[in-house]
Protein backbone atom coordinates (compact mmCIF):
# COMPACT_ATOMS: atom_id res chain seq x y z
CA UNK A 1 0.00 0.00 0.00
CA UNK A 2 1.26 3.45 -1.28
CA UNK A 3 0.91 6.49 0.90
CA UNK A 4 0.85 9.91 -0.88
CA UNK A 5 2.56 13.03 -0.29
CA UNK A 6 -0.75 14.28 0.55
CA UNK A 7 -1.40 11.94 3.19
CA UNK A 8 -5.81 12.49 3.47
CA UNK A 9 -6.50 15.66 1.15
CA UNK A 10 -9.80 17.17 2.13
CA UNK A 11 -11.96 19.72 0.02
CA UNK A 12 -15.00 21.40 1.39
CA UNK A 13 -18.55 21.14 0.39
CA UNK A 14 -21.51 22.93 0.86
CA UNK A 15 -25.24 21.19 0.30
CA UNK A 16 -27.71 23.21 -1.71
CA UNK A 17 -31.39 22.35 -3.43
CA UNK A 18 -30.03 20.90 -6.23
CA UNK A 19 -28.09 17.84 -4.06
CA UNK A 20 -31.42 16.96 -2.27
CA UNK A 21 -34.43 15.03 -3.04
CA UNK A 22 -37.76 15.09 -2.52
CA UNK A 23 -37.31 14.05 1.15
CA UNK A 24 -34.85 17.35 2.08
CA UNK A 25 -31.79 15.17 2.23
CA UNK A 26 -28.98 14.34 -0.38
CA UNK A 27 -29.58 12.16 -3.12
CA UNK A 28 -27.18 8.96 -2.31
CA UNK A 29 -25.88 9.28 -6.00
CA UNK A 30 -24.64 13.13 -5.58
CA UNK A 31 -22.15 11.53 -2.56
CA UNK A 32 -20.23 10.20 -5.68
CA UNK A 33 -20.09 13.37 -7.30
CA UNK A 34 -19.15 14.61 -3.89
CA UNK A 35 -16.36 12.38 -4.20
CA UNK A 36 -15.34 12.98 -7.51
CA UNK A 37 -14.71 16.72 -6.89
CA UNK A 38 -12.12 16.08 -4.04
CA UNK A 39 -10.23 13.56 -6.12
CA UNK A 40 -10.12 16.42 -9.15
CA UNK A 41 -8.90 18.55 -6.39
CA UNK A 42 -6.66 16.19 -5.13
CA UNK A 43 -5.13 15.19 -8.31
CA UNK A 44 -4.89 19.16 -9.17
CA UNK A 45 -3.02 19.96 -5.55
CA UNK A 46 -0.21 17.24 -7.03
CA UNK A 47 0.57 19.30 -9.40
CA UNK A 48 -2.11 17.25 -11.99
CA UNK A 49 -4.67 18.93 -13.68
CA UNK A 50 -6.97 16.26 -15.27
CA UNK A 51 -7.50 18.38 -18.61
CA UNK A 52 -3.71 19.30 -18.79
CA UNK A 53 -3.02 16.02 -18.23
CA UNK A 54 -4.88 14.40 -20.66
CA UNK A 55 -3.70 16.96 -23.13
CA UNK A 56 -0.14 16.46 -22.51
CA UNK A 57 -0.31 12.67 -22.22
CA UNK A 58 -3.04 11.49 -24.21
CA UNK A 59 -4.13 9.47 -21.41
CA UNK A 60 -7.21 10.04 -18.61
CA UNK A 61 -8.70 8.29 -15.57
CA UNK A 62 -11.52 6.57 -15.38
CA UNK A 63 -13.75 4.78 -13.33
CA UNK A 64 -13.64 1.27 -13.02
CA UNK A 65 -15.04 0.33 -9.79
CA UNK A 66 -16.97 1.99 -6.70
CA UNK A 67 -17.78 0.84 -3.67
CA UNK A 68 -19.91 3.23 -0.86
CA UNK A 69 -21.51 3.07 2.34
CA UNK A 70 -23.65 5.65 4.04
CA UNK A 71 -24.00 6.25 7.35
CA UNK A 72 -26.00 9.27 8.04
CA UNK A 73 -28.01 12.06 5.68
CA UNK A 74 -26.54 15.59 4.98
CA UNK A 75 -28.99 18.14 4.57
CA UNK A 76 -29.67 21.77 3.14
CA UNK A 77 -26.87 23.96 3.77
CA UNK A 78 -24.66 21.25 5.56
CA UNK A 79 -20.96 21.80 5.04
CA UNK A 80 -19.07 18.44 4.25
CA UNK A 81 -15.93 17.58 4.52
CA UNK A 82 -14.79 15.22 1.59
CA UNK A 83 -11.66 13.42 1.65
CA UNK A 84 -9.38 11.70 -0.84
CA UNK A 85 -6.67 8.78 0.15
CA UNK A 86 -4.53 6.75 -2.13
CA UNK A 87 -5.06 3.10 -0.82
CA UNK A 88 -3.01 1.52 -3.13
CA UNK A 89 -1.83 1.90 -6.62
CA UNK A 90 -0.33 0.01 -9.79
CA UNK A 91 1.31 0.83 -13.17
CA UNK A 92 -2.75 1.06 -14.69
CA UNK A 93 -5.11 1.85 -11.72
CA UNK A 94 -5.36 3.73 -8.77
CA UNK A 95 -7.56 2.63 -5.23
CA UNK A 96 -8.74 5.80 -3.74
CA UNK A 97 -10.53 5.59 0.00
CA UNK A 98 -13.19 8.35 0.40
CA UNK A 99 -15.17 9.79 2.78
CA UNK A 100 -17.66 12.75 3.74
CA UNK A 101 -17.93 14.47 6.48
CA UNK A 102 -20.98 16.82 8.37
CA UNK A 103 -18.99 19.35 9.81
CA UNK A 104 -20.01 20.61 12.90
CA UNK A 105 -19.67 23.55 14.88
CA UNK A 106 -18.53 21.71 18.16
CA UNK A 107 -15.28 19.95 16.35
CA UNK A 108 -16.87 16.52 16.24
CA UNK A 109 -17.20 15.79 12.88
CA UNK A 110 -19.75 12.77 11.75
CA UNK A 111 -19.22 10.16 9.04
CA UNK A 112 -22.11 10.28 6.50
CA UNK A 113 -20.38 7.81 3.74
CA UNK A 114 -17.26 6.21 2.72
CA UNK A 115 -16.55 3.97 0.13
CA UNK A 116 -13.06 2.91 -2.18
CA UNK A 117 -13.69 4.08 -5.89
CA UNK A 118 -10.98 2.03 -8.25
CA UNK A 119 -9.44 4.29 -11.37
CA UNK A 120 -7.88 2.97 -14.20
CA UNK A 121 -5.46 4.67 -16.98
CA UNK A 122 -6.68 4.69 -20.70
CA UNK A 123 -6.67 6.49 -24.07
CA UNK A 124 -8.22 9.10 -24.42
CA UNK A 125 -9.12 8.51 -27.51
CA UNK A 126 -9.32 4.74 -28.25
CA UNK A 127 -10.07 4.33 -24.26
CA UNK A 128 -7.65 0.99 -24.45
CA UNK A 129 -6.19 0.56 -21.05
CA UNK A 130 -2.96 2.15 -20.52
CA UNK A 131 0.18 2.81 -17.94
CA UNK A 132 -0.66 6.08 -15.91
CA UNK A 133 2.23 8.58 -16.43
CA UNK A 134 5.28 8.03 -14.38
CA UNK A 135 5.49 11.48 -13.05
CA UNK A 136 2.00 11.42 -11.98
CA UNK A 137 2.74 7.69 -10.13
CA UNK A 138 6.12 9.30 -8.30
CA UNK A 139 3.95 11.99 -6.96
CA UNK A 140 1.61 9.75 -5.22
CA UNK A 141 4.85 7.84 -3.51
Amino acid sequence: MNSSKLSVFEHPIRIYWEDTDAGGIVFYANYLKFFERARTEWLRALGFGQQVLRDQSGGMFVVSETAVKYHSPARLDDTLAVTAELQSSGKASLTIAQRAYLRTTGGSDRLLAEGTIRLGWVDSITLKPGRIPAPVLEALK
